[in-house]
């Protein structure tokens, strides 16, 4: 009986060991040896003390030239910044994260509709490149998107919040742009819904 036992809980250890090893084998690579910065992890909750990001990335008034009138979104992807143009040659300038190598874009759009703390439903296409993500996660702290998010014409890209506030300044996303809850929900009270918002991969001269 007692060997009985100790062959049942080898067995028991052996059948968890493979299905570890086959999860690492099948997970993708970047999310198996880099989970600490991978582009997307629900549940995760920040610490409030890390959603103060780098100072060079913090929001902050600046001298901005755009012929673009106030109220303007530009996001800069290659500076890591989203600037609302202000009166006067300003901008209020903000710290962002963008898309990864093959992920980003330029463009045109306005701002379709927002969203406080909204779900966060991956895309197809999202789901095939990492199968392991859940496909549907309730709004929260610990949902990806953060607190708000601004949706990007009848695209699949939104300006959002962030439950990975390290990766503010990086470029890791699918193609949207996060920034940490305090600035998301700052924009969020300023910008209304049809705002014209203009992406670069190079300031313009």
């Amino acid at each position: 009986m007692f060997r009985m036992g100790i062959t049942e809980m080898l067995l028991r250890l052996l059948f968890s060991t493979a299905l570890v090893l086959f999860a690492l084998l099948t997970m993708p690579p970047a999310h198996a040896l880099a989970q600490g910065i991978d582009e997307d992890q629900p549940g995760m909750i920040p610490n409030p003390a890390d959603e103060q990001p780098d100072p060079r990335f913090q929001r902050q008034i600046v001298f901005f030239r755009s012929n673009e009138p106030p109220g303007t979104i530009i996001v800069h992807t290659s500076e890591r910044f989203l600037y609302v143009v202000q009166p006067g040659g300003r901008a209020l300038r903000y710290g962002i994260g963008v898309g990864r190598a093959g992920f980003q874009w330029q463009g045109l759009l306005r701002i379709s509709r927002k969203q406080e703390w909204p779900d966060w439903t991956p895309p197809d296409e999202m789901i095939e490149r990492q199968p392991y993500l859940p496909r549907w996660v309730a709004g929260g702290p610990g949902n990806p998107l953060g607190a708000r998010a601004l949706y990007l014409g009848n695209t699949v890209y939104r300006i959002h919040g962030t439950n990975l506030p390290q990766t503010i300044g990086t470029a890791v996303s699918s193609g949207c742009f996060r920034l940490v809850n305090p600035d998301v929900i700052d924009l969020y009270d300023r910008i209304p819904v049809g705002t014209k918002v203009v992406v670069q991969q190079q300031p313009t001269l």
